[in-house]
């Protein structure tokens, strides 16, 4: 990835990303991937994350991220299982991870019980 994470504003702070994996690493990287869900979803801060496959390309995985704020984002980028995924990624990875960063502009309030 070679774009800069944006400063933080007073709206949730949301990004998509696409990772695209060498052939021969695809079951692993979807297991690994979906293993990030639950942790990541039960993280401070993480208002929603969501993991899918693109059903025009088989095999293309997409991530939904939206946070509280960039510090919440950087927190968990932080995190060793990140870390360790974020220095290892080209190895599952025919391209770097394309990754667009989203100012939203219809935020609601996340359920106090969800």
């Amino acid at each position: 990835m070679t774009q800069t994470i944006p400063e933080s504003s007073n709206t949730p702070f949301a990004l998509v990303g696409v990772a695209r994996p060498k052939p021969e690493r695809e079951a692993e990287l979807r297991e690994l991937l979906l293993s990030f869900v639950a942790p990541t979803r039960a993280e401070e801060g993480s208002l929603e994350y969501h993991f899918h496959e693109d059903n025009a390309e088989p095999g293309s995985f997409v991530f939904y991220e939206v946070w509280r704020s960039k510090e919440d984002l950087d927190r968990h980028l932080e995190l060793p299982h990140m870390r360790d995924f974020w220095e290892r990624r080209m190895e599952y990875l025919e391209r770097d991870l394309d990754i667009k960063f989203l100012t939203m502009h219809s935020a609601y309030p996340r359920p106090v019980d969800a």
